[in-house]
């Protein structure tokens, strides 16, 4: 996967259910946004008023018939319309943008867990993409065991992917972990059951290149990470937060 020639700077999260991207990237958006960046967070799918339309129909848990291939076709959808309403215009004008999954996801999901053509959806990521990639990918791997992150991010209530069982999800950690080992230049792996202010450390120290920061030496204190822990839950609709 090629990176985006854009001025702005795109970095993805991806992982597991229950990993904590959601918590680490309001964290790295508030660390940012200290700095006088302009930053925006994106999720996936969702973003824009059709991908959170879409988002309604392949989330929903009694979207039971729902085929595997509409399923794979929605995100798709999903991702065009939030790369050419959002993303590529925030890249222009030089914004960070930190999206909740991308293109990986789908083929962890649809390709490893579904058992859909890899080939097949790497051309229809390309497609849906634009040109538009990620310099960087922040992989939360919060657990060897794939029903530990299930049970935290299912604690209140599940969505339709989070309710695919034991197997699916294992099969989707494993496609992670290969996608990870295939793209080292791009992909850094960050363990997540450590505690949330290691973890945060961890996260911007992968990212310091890309902001001209030391990783032995952030510029921000032992306070600031210490901040992390009060960080937890969903934002509804995350294209609000610019």
């Amino acid at each position: 996967m090629a990176q985006s020639a854009r001025p702005g700077v795109f970095i993805t999260f991806e992982g597991g259910e229950g990993a904590g991207k959601t918590t680490h990237i309001s964290f790295l958006a508030d660390a940012l946004r200290s700095q006088g960046a302009e930053v925006l967070r994106v999720r996936e799918p969702g973003g824009t008023a059709a991908g959170e339309a879409l988002r309604a129909i392949v989330l929903d848990a009694g979207s039971e018939g729902l085929s595997d291939q509409s399923e794979l076709l929605i995100f798709e959808a999903a991702r065009a319309q939030l790369v050419r309403e959002q993303i590529a215009p925030a890249l222009e004008r030089g914004a960070v943008v930190l999206c909740d999954r991308f293109c990986d996801s789908t083929l962890a999901y649809q390709g490893y867990g579904r058992g859909l053509s890899l080939d097949f959806i790497r051309a229809a990521n390309e497609f849906a993409c634009q040109g538009v990639y990620p310099q960087r990918t922040v992989l939360m791997r919060a657990s060897d065991c794939a029903q530990v992150g299930l049970q935290r991010a299912t604690r209140h209530s599940a969505d339709r992917m989070e309710c695919q069982g034991d197997a699916f999800h294992a099969n989707v950690n494993r496609g992670f972990d290969e996608i990870a080992a295939s793209c080292p230049e791009r992909i850094r792996v960050v363990d997540s059951s450590q505690p949330k202010p290691q973890t945060a450390r961890c996260v911007f120290s992968c990212l310091a290149d890309l902001f001209g920061w030391d990783p032995e030496n952030l510029p921000f204190d032992d306070a600031f990470f210490d901040g992390v822990e009060s960080y937890h839950g969903k934002r509804p609709n995350e294209r609000q937060d610019q």
